[in-house]
C-alpha cells in the first residue's frame, strides 16, 4: 500500500483517510473544521464526534466521513501554537498517531 499526501481543500479530497484539526471537547471549530462538518454532514458527524469524548493533545480518532469522498476522518488535536518544545513534541504526536492510524 503506498501512502500519497494530497494538498486540496479537504472537503474535496478523495482519500482512504483525511487528518482534520479538531477540538479537544466534541465540538466545532472554527475554518477548516467547519468546513468539514458542513460537507460531511454536520449532525452526523458531531454525533460520531461526542462518541468519541474529550481527546488530550497529541491524540487522534478517527470517524466515518460521511458525506466526504473518504473512508475515515482522522480528528487530530493540536495545540494553541507558541513555538516551544511542548507545541513540537504535541505536533510530532498528532503526524505519528495520525499515520499509524490510517
Amino acid at each position: 500500500m503506498a501512502l500519497q499526501i494530497v494538498r486540496n481543500e479537504l472537503a474535496r479530497v478523495v482519500a482512504d483517510a483525511i487528518v482534520i484539526p479538531a477540538n479537544p471537547s466534541a465540538k466545532i471549530g472554527g475554518g477548516t473544521e467547519t468546513s468539514i462538518y458542513k460537507a460531511a454532514g454536520k449532525e452526523k458527524l458531531l454525533a460520531a464526534r461526542q462518541k468519541i469524548g474529550e481527546l488530550q493533545p497529541g491524540e487522534v480518532a478517527a470517524t466515518e466521513a460521511f458525506d466526504l469522498q473518504a473512508k475515515i476522518l482522522i480528528h487530530a488535536v493540536g495545540s494553541v501554537w507558541k513555538d516551544n518544545d511542548t507545541d513540537l513534541k504535541i505536533l510530532r504526536a498528532c503526524y505519528k498517531k495520525s499515520l499509524e492510524l490510517a
